[in-house]
């Protein structure tokens, strides 16, 4: 995992997020809606809205607001129309950064972000800043605990896994993401569990940052996470072990 995906799993543990909880909620809620506009509100003919639905029992959102997420995305219901907004960027000592939003007013967004990414020493680019630094993959994380390599290899990597990496606590599957619903559904045909699963924006290359950078790096992707119209955040940077224990105090 990169760095920061290894701070937000230091912060869960840590109980930082649990008041997050509503932000989360608002992103999964924009998500189910968006997903119901372009591809319609039966989630066996729409497999991101399918995955949106999933995201949303794993929270424990009460059936009757996903009903209203998808509802207001095929029409149903009034509400807000939100636009998915590539944000691109720089952090500090030349690290790039992606940032997914979903958004009803982009003007406020925009110059929102730029804020932010100028505060944490960075600046907000133009389109093709960073994106030329990613590759777009569906991504599957697995406890290895729970999931063998060779079960692994036969339920993914059959089904059209693309590559696998040993991550430490887990295994991280990478798909094309024509192949990544197949992965899915062929995980969970094999019972196995997983722990997340979402097409991402992966790096070609990790910029491996320490000290003071690390921490502004890490303080940057949290502020742009937390924002409402902020559906993911994508870095190149990779902090050691070593020194995001140092900066969570441990």
């Amino acid at each position: 995992m990169s760095g920061h995906s290894k701070w937000a799993t230091i912060k869960r543990k840590k109980g930082a997020l649990d008041a997050a909880r509503g932000k989360v909620f608002t992103k999964i809620i924009r998500e189910l809606t968006t997903a119901a506009r372009m591809g319609g509100g039966d989630i066996n003919g729409n497999p991101r809205l399918r995955k949106a639905v999933a995201d949303a029992k794993a929270q424990q959102m009460p059936a009757d607001s996903i009903k209203r997420a998808i509802q207001r995305g095929t029409g149903e219901l009034e509400g807000a129309t939100y636009e998915e907004v590539l944000y691109e960027g720089t952090g500090p000592s030349g690290t790039l950064i992606l940032v997914e939003s979903m958004t009803d007013n982009r003007n406020r967004t925009v110059a929102e972000l730029r804020k932010m990414f100028e505060r944490h020493n960075g600046a907000l680019g133009q389109s093709g800043t960073a994106g030329w630094a990613f590759d777009r993959l569906g991504t599957v994380t697995l406890d290895k605990a729970q999931v063998t390599e060779e079960t692994l290899m036969d339920a993914a990597v059959e089904a059209g896994a693309e590559d696998y990496r040993d991550e430490g606590e887990v295994w991280v599957v990478y798909t094309p993401v024509e192949q990544f619903d197949n992965v899915v559904r062929a995980l969970d045909t094999a019972k196995v569990p997983v722990q997340e699963s979402k097409v991402a924006y992966v790096p070609k290359v990790k910029k491996p940052v320490s000290g003071r950078d690390a921490e502004v790096c890490l303080n940057l992707v949290d502020a742009l996470d937390e924002h409402d119209d902020v559906q993911n955040v994508y870095a190149d940077f990779d902090v050691s072990d070593e020194e995001l224990r140092r900066i969570a105090g441990d």
